[in-house]
């Protein structure tokens, strides 16, 4: 998959150094897949769901963090829409906004 917007985890990670490791690793896997669906993104990150409007939230470091991404399996590209503490993602889910990322 070719990942857009790696910027947002260079950035999530100068906030939030705890999250390097994790957040390394799964655009290091995720560069390394080629998803031609939803339930192949499920057997590689069995705790990403789909949230609508194409966007897709990953679990990240065990539900420490959320990374909400937008993939279009038919260019092979997902674009990261955001980083979020598990704080930030209650904040916006409560408001019904993650879909607006």
């Amino acid at each position: 998959m070719v990942v857009i917007s790696t910027r947002i985890i260079r950035e999530f990670i100068s906030r939030f150094p705890l999250s390097a490791s994790a957040l390394n690793k799964w655009n290091n896997i995720t560069m390394n897949s080629d998803w031609k669906n939803f339930t192949e993104v499920k057997k590689t990150w069995n705790t990403c769901d789909s949230i609508g409007n194409d966007r897709y939230l990953f679990d990240i470091a065990g539900n420490n963090f959320r990374l909400i991404a937008m993939i279009h399996f038919d260019r092979r590209t997902l674009y990261i829409r955001g980083i979020l503490s598990h704080q930030e993602y209650t904040t916006l889910s409560k408001k019904g906004r993650l879909n607006s990322l």
